[in-house]
């Protein structure tokens, strides 16, 4: 009897063992998500006029740029189910607060870049095999002072202020700061090459660009995750109404987004628009420019949020 009652309890074990090997991978694919930077609002260089274009209006023998922005977005990171049903907002909402500087002379403007998060949070849970703890991020209990800064160079090639057609190219390189458990952060280095086009046709103004994300973080297949390198795209128009003394007013769309390249246009898609109004005082040696702009996800991949709102201001001039 004993030893009928020691192989039984064998044969038990044997059958657990086996048991936990055939559920082993999925337990390994139920981990804990690291997180990422969720952010896709890169803001053009301090003086550049839109909020993601650059309107190229580089020039003067010295001159430079302070900008402050602040905004909200709503749902900026929705995780869809393998059902295609079932959806997580690991990110509901995500609100920043952003600081720049630039030196400008002649073609060239060199700038420095520090986005703050003051809140970013939402709700945590599983679907299918993956599991997502939404980060808890607010000014009050639990700041993340600075995430991945930024430094940029951006050129004038062609065309002269005001003129109908400028182009230009810009680099930048993102440095890893913060926690990518509050998805404000790759946690490794980045860059941005970009190809820029602005120019001004009487009263209408516009811009545009083109570019390449190089982003080495690639964690296909989890859901609504980076997937390596992306191409940047923009565009951007809006009509100038002259005020008094040397104010305008400038209002009109701008259209971005971004796409990975090993998904090109398909999947890992996101765009946005913003429609965006400025009322700025230039023609001194010390301007300023104030920014507001409301926008809405075309095609909501991460970081394009459902809905968000921006505001930012600007001091710039030149000798």
């Amino acid at each position: 009897m004993a030893s009928f009652e020691s192989h039984r309890s064998c044969a038990c074990a044997l059958l657990a063992g086996l048991v936990i090997l055939s559920l082993w991978p999925r337990l390994a694919d139920a981990q804990q998500q690291a997180g990422f930077a969720v952010g896709r609002f890169y803001q053009s260089a301090p003086g550049g006029g839109w909020f993601i274009m650059d309107d190229l209006d580089i020039s003067g023998r010295l001159g430079g740029a302070l900008t402050l922005t602040s905004g909200y977005g709503r749902n900026p990171l929705v995780i869809t189910g393998p059902d295609g049903k079932q959806k997580l907002a690991v990110v509901s909402q995500e609100a920043f607060l952003d600081i720049g500087a630039a030196i400008t002379h002649d073609r060239v403007r060199g700038y420095i870049d520090f986005p703050m998060p003051l809140l970013r949070s939402g709700t945590s849970g599983t679907l299918g095999p993956y599991q997502f703890t939404a980060p808890s991020v607010s000014l009050g209990t639990n700041p993340d002072t600075v995430s991945d800064p930024r430094i940029g160079v951006d050129v004038r090639l062609l065309g002269e202020p005001g003129s109908l057609l400028r182009l230009g190219a810009g680099a930048q390189l993102i440095i890893p700061s913060g926690s990518r458990a509050d998805y404000v952060t790759d946690a490794r280095y980045r860059g941005m090459f970009r190809f820029l086009a602005a120019g001004d046709a009487g009263a209408f103004k516009y811009a545009g660009q083109l570019g390449v994300h190089v982003r080495p973080l690639n964690e296909a297949p989890v859901p609504d995750s980076p997937n390596g390198s992306e191409f940047l795209y923009g565009i951007s128009g809006g009509r100038r109404f002259a005020g008094p003394s040397g104010w305008a007013v400038i209002a009109g769309p701008e259209i971005f987004g971004e796409t990975a390249f090993r998904s090109f246009f398909s999947g890992e898609t996101g765009t946005e628009a913003l429609l965006t109004g400025r009322l700025e005082q230039t023609g001194t040696e010390r301007n300023l420019r104030i920014k507001l702009g409301v926008g809405h996800a075309l095609v909501q991949n991460f970081g394009a949020a459902q809905w968000r709102i921006v505001f930012g201001v600007e001091l710039f001039g030149h000798k």
